[in-house]
């Protein structure tokens, strides 16, 4: 059994960063040197009252404005490639779970794709309309602890999870033997991240409570035995968090200097690896 980590516990100071989406507070995100991971302090008692906002698009199907209608397009294009991503583990049951599933979308793509499909979503108003699309979602991973999966998602979530080596150990419980859990986060040793600093849109303060580095996944899930088996980017991720962070600089949305950092972004991590954000196929180790 794994002794429990205080994440908290000698911190450094990094940057600060304001919540640009909801209250406009400001919170000091700091480093955690041994797992090379940032931390935001302080996390509000109220956390879910951050959430709710129109402008919190993963909880909505809205396209009304064109960063909408993009954002919902490059969507439906990486649905595609995760239910890829999926199948090309060769499971002979094909379950999967998805945590923090929003409005169902990626669970209606696998369920249309002979998966067995089981998801979470805390949002009452994105569940409700997951159910509009015939896809059920539990509020949290409670109710599921006499199930287990052949792949289990998580769509950048991981950091938006306030009890993280608890939430890890269950994550685990509920994985087959030979399952897979993908997790996708947003990466802070990325070069938009480097270039935009405070106002990197992916810091997301204080919905964010977590800021990942390659070397903090691998450590984080060392800690349950758990390994990374491969890591792959997420390219368009670049060119929306440069957007939103444009946005948050200008306060206006300016897509030529998002489109150029995006793509400056994403040619240095052809070298680095260090895209702004990176999906970890994780499984259980020897």
């Amino acid at each position: 059994m794994s002794n429990k980590i205080d994440f908290y516990k000698n911190l450094q100071p990094y940057l600060e960063c304001k919540d640009y989406t909801v209250s406009g507070e400001v919170y000091q995100v700091q480093f955690n040197k041994e797992f090379e991971m940032l931390v935001t302090t302080p996390v509000p008692k109220n956390l879910g009252d951050y959430y709710k906002s129109e402008n919190y698009i993963s909880h909505t199907d809205a396209k009304d404005s064109l960063f909408d209608k993009v954002y919902q397009s490059v969507k439906n294009i990486t649905l595609k490639r995760k239910l890829k991503l999926i199948n090309s583990f060769n499971t002979t049951t094909k379950t999967i779970l998805d945590v923090g599933a929003g409005t169902g979308d990626f669970l209606k793509v696998c369920k249309n794709n002979s998966w067995e499909v089981l998801g979470t979503e805390p949002n009452l108003d994105a569940r409700n309309i997951a159910e509009q699309k015939g896809v059920l979602l539990q509020e949290d991973l409670l109710k599921l602890t006499t199930k287990t999966f052949d792949v289990i998602t998580l769509w950048h979530v991981l950091e938006h999870v306030e009890n993280l080596q608890d939430y890890i150990k269950s994550l685990k419980g509920l994985l087959k033997s030979n399952g897979r859990l993908i997790v996708a986060v947003p990466n802070f040793k990325s070069y938009d991240a480097n270039y935009y600093k405070d106002i990197w849109a992916a810091f997301d303060v204080p919905r964010h409570l977590w800021h990942f580095s390659q070397t903090t996944i691998g450590k984080l899930f060392q800690t349950e035995n758990m390994i990374v088996e491969k890591t792959l980017p997420m390219k368009f991720d670049s060119y929306y968090v440069s957007l939103l962070s444009e946005k948050y600089k200008h306060g206006k949305m300016k897509p030529a200097s998002a489109f150029y950092r995006g793509f400056l972004s994403n040619k240095k991590a052809n070298k680095t690896g260090e895209y702004s954000s990176l999906i970890y196929i994780i499984k259980e180790g020897k």
